[in-house]
């Protein structure tokens, strides 16, 4: 089904009409000057290649507040004082932005889109009622759920961790949410589902038995899965690494620690992860390293898309406008063969200080536009230049020989010092890093 432009009782961005395609020669900031839709690009619709979404807690619910300061932004979605009818008119402001942006795709957390009721029974019928308002909406304008989720790190309940917390009642508590967002996800045909451990972890070790919470985590998991498995989930179960923020350690840091946990416990079959940018770098690491990493291990689901800035320490969620990040991940994903039931979230917000409507358009454009340019790039260097050759030709001593037999673990280590009795010392081979560099560097 094609997305249609959805209005609801009220036109939210009534000076804004469907984003088109202009090319880079626009000067228009609401028009797309790199990301053609349907354009075909290695073999399949530009689209496809990155199956965009948007997430539903930034763009609708974000106020731009912070520690420093209340929220600057003042939404019309956001006037009602109940908070259910604040709900439906939030719904109808995000499938209008949608349809009118063109992301066929959206995410959220369970209070994203539901109040949080003033008992156990009441949030869950809150939950339901969305719920099928939402699914009303996919109807009609075609747009797609990518995952659901539910939020267990922002009520004070779990301060101490929510599948992890010490306290029992905590953790069933958190098990009533995550099997109500579960049914939530199923009913809107969400292609996965995402855990992110936001409080599983610790402040201090002094007070905390890591074993005994890693083995509930683990447990949790096993028993969401099970639930959603017998209760209908056909998609991908997700955990999403993070290193700290909020929680000083967060048992999830990385792509490895996730995969390290999941295979100890025997969970490496039924969850893969979904990386984002700015958490990677939080981590040490590039967003090029984890993705890179999940794709090594089998374990890629799903992108986060966004950046940090060099110079703060936290996660602060802007939007993706770095070319070369984008080339880079593109090169990747393109080699590893593309996404499959994963897509590319717009985990971002705008700034404290873009205050107008248009402005979280522009974020996105803006970012889609980077990301086709990226893929256009990509593409183009994996093709019609010498980097693909350039990179073989590093490894080409394991393509013959006892560099083959090593390479399909067919010789032992007592061969293998044998040879380097006989032979001279190595030579040393350049690894061409500024040649590299600059073939990237060219094509951008």
């Amino acid at each position: 089904m094609a997305q249609t432009v959805t209005i609801g009782k009220k036109e939210y961005f009534p000076k804004i009409k469907k984003i088109k395609y202009e090319g880079h020669k626009s000067n228009d900031p609401l028009s797309f000057k790199y990301y053609d839709a349907e354009k075909i690009v290695s073999g399949k619709k530009m689209k496809d290649h990155f199956r965009f979404s948007t997430a539903y807690w930034h763009t609708f619910c974000g106020t731009g507040g912070d520690p420093f300061g209340p929220g600057t932004k003042t939404y019309p979605w956001d006037v009602s004082t109940d908070p259910m009818e604040a709900a439906r008119d939030r719904l109808d402001a995000a499938f209008e932005f949608f349809t009118k942006l063109g992301t066929e795709f959206y995410c959220f957390h369970d209070r994203d889109i539901a109040p949080e009721g003033n008992n156990v029974k009441e949030s869950i019928k809150n939950l339901e009622i969305m719920t099928n308002a939402a699914k009303e909406k996919q109807n009609e304008s075609g747009t797609k759920l990518l995952w659901g989720t539910a939020n267990l790190f922002s009520h004070p309940r779990y301060m101490n961790g929510a599948a992890t917390s010490p306290d029992f009642n905590v953790v069933s508590y958190a098990a009533s949410q995550v099997k109500a967002a579960i049914d939530s996800t199923i009913r809107l045909g969400g292609e996965n589902y995402v855990f992110w451990g936001g409080r599983e972890g610790y402040s201090s070790l002094l007070n905390t038995d890591m074993k005994q919470e890693l083995d509930h985590l683990a447990i949790f998991l096993e028993k969401a899965k099970n639930y959603g498995r017998d209760n209908g989930f056909e998609g991908t179960f997700l955990i999403e690494p993070k290193p700290m923020e909020p929680s000083k350690h967060q048992y999830d840091f990385d792509v490895a620690a996730v995969v390290a946990f999941l295979k100890h416990y025997g969970l490496e079959n039924d969850f893969k992860i979904n990386i984002e940018n700015n958490h990677s770098t939080l981590a040490g690491h590039t967003f090029a390293h984890e993705v890179q990493s999940a794709y090594n291990f089998n374990s890629f689901g799903s992108l986060d898309i966004n950046q940090g800035d060099p110079q703060n320490g936290w996660d602060t969620d802007e939007f993706l406008h770095n070319i070369y990040d984008a080339v880079h991940i593109m090169m990747i994903i393109l080699n590893e063969g593309g996404l499959k039931s994963g897509g590319m979230n717009f985990d971002a917000k705008t700034r404290r200080n873009s205050t107008d409507l248009e402005d979280i358009f522009i974020g996105h454009i803006n970012s889609m536009d980077t990301l086709a340019r990226g893929l256009l790039i990509a593409n183009d260097i994996l093709t019609s230049s010498d980097y693909v050759d350039l990179r073989k030709n590093r490894y080409k001593s394991f393509n013959k020989g006892a560099g083959k037999t090593f390479a399909k673990g067919k010789i032992d280590l007592e061969e293998l010092s044998k040879l380097a009795l006989n032979q001279p010392e190595p030579s040393l081979t350049s690894g061409k890093q500024e040649l590299f560099e600059s073939l990237v560097n060219k094509y951008i």
